[in-house]
């Protein structure tokens, strides 16, 4: 059996943290919301996929 090594061999994967985060952020919005699902548009503020719009020149 191998067990890694203690210390500071951990490896992050910017991306998988980065989507954890959004997963989190969306969790938390849906527990806080009155409606039993949240809008498409209320998704879409949780993920700044608005601001992510308006910066990218479209």
């Amino acid at each position: 059996m191998h067990v890694a090594p203690v210390g500071g061999t951990a490896v992050q994967d910017h991306v998988a943290l980065a989507e954890i985060e959004l997963c989190g952020d969306l969790i938390i919005a849906a527990s806080a919301a009155r409606e039993d699902r949240l809008s498409l548009e209320s998704i879409d503020e949780v993920l700044k996929v608005a601001q992510e719009r308006d910066t990218s020149g479209e």
